[in-house]
């Protein structure tokens, strides 16, 4: 097998950081596709959503994990372990770093976690470039390089690059696949992601859900859909998909909230995502949205399963 791929690569990739550090919009522009949810919102990323780079010399697979924090609940402290799960078993792990921020604690504390991984070859992002001057930008990128010798990571490479202009999304590209090993591709040509779509669409559903609602309840909303069934009677050409969703809140004034006055803001959410959804299936969807009180979720084990945590 690997005589036919001569030269070519393949292997997982991760970008970390803390939360808010640019890494699923970096994701979504390495893979082309919106695939991981982004927000301005710090810790919108909940599952490692890995996205699919499919080229000629490589294959690239990047698994996108959620912000590593201090955690304050059970699910916080779900999502470090998944965090660092993650990294035990990617090829090449990118720490992103926002040009914007200098560098902090934060930062500090995951390179040092990342220092541990002693074998896995580590590349420094720094992300946002659009946002500062170029001697800002120089700045940061001293500041990163000293990050890896107070730690002791040995940076395969320090890159500057900006998601929303693309400026150095291919570089980035470019560094990760040399750090990959030889071997045959992983996925069937043309996949972008392996989640299964109840996931996708569960996660666009919570993105649509938190934008707008800025501080009030990021963490507080997770979004589970109940079926999805193919409507009957349609004629072959004007399929419809019913999609039926719950959003569970842990308090009824939070449930308030993402209802709005006389439904507006879900019937909100229900349009933005269902946008989302039927570009991502490429069929056109019937959701149907409901929000249901879920007590405290966070920080029940029991219910932390049912939701998929």
């Amino acid at each position: 097998m690997i005589g036919d791929y001569e030269g070519f690569r393949s292997g997982f990739a991760c970008f970390v950081g803390r939360p808010n550090a640019g890494k699923s919009t970096l994701t979504n522009a390495v893979v082309g596709e919106k695939i991981a949810i982004t927000s301005n919102r710090p810790q919108t990323t909940r599952h490692a959503i890995r996205g699919i780079v499919h080229r000629s010399d490589g294959q690239l697979v990047i698994v996108d994990t959620p912000g590593l924090h201090r955690p304050r609940t059970l699910l916080g402290q779900r999502l470090n372990d998944l965090v660092r799960t993650t990294w035990a078993e990617v090829d090449v792990i990118g720490l992103c770093v926002p040009a914007n921020e200098a560098v902090g604690t934060g930062d500090r504390f995951i390179a040092t976690e990342l220092a541990a991984l002693r074998r896995t070859p580590k590349l420094a992002v720094v992300t946002k470039t659009d946002l500062v001057s170029p001697s800002r930008l120089a700045e940061q990128l001293t500041a990163v390089a000293e990050l890896g010798a107070e730690t002791g990571i040995e940076w395969a490479d320090v890159v500057p690059v900006s998601a929303t202009t693309g400026d150095r999304v291919g570089l980035v590209t470019e560094l990760l696949l040399a750090q990959l090993p030889e071997g045959p591709p992983l996925y069937p040509d043309g996949e972008l992601t392996d989640e299964p779509e109840e996931t996708l669409i569960a996660e666009l559903v919570r993105e649509a859900a938190l934008e707008g609602v800025r501080d009030e309840l990021p963490h507080s909303i997770a979004v589970v859909v109940e079926e999805m069934i193919p409507r009957e009677d349609r004629p072959e050409d004007r399929p419809l998909l019913d999609i039926h969703a719950s959003l569970y809140v842990e308090r009824d004034s939070q449930k308030a909230i993402v209802i709005g006055h006389k439904g507006s803001r879900l019937r909100d959410v229900g349009t933005k995502a269902r946008h989302q959804i039927e570009r991502l299936l490429g069929t056109p969807v019937y959701l149907d949205l409901h929000v249901k009180v879920a007590k405290d979720w966070q920080r029940d084990p029991k219910q932390l399963g049912r939701l998929g945590f």
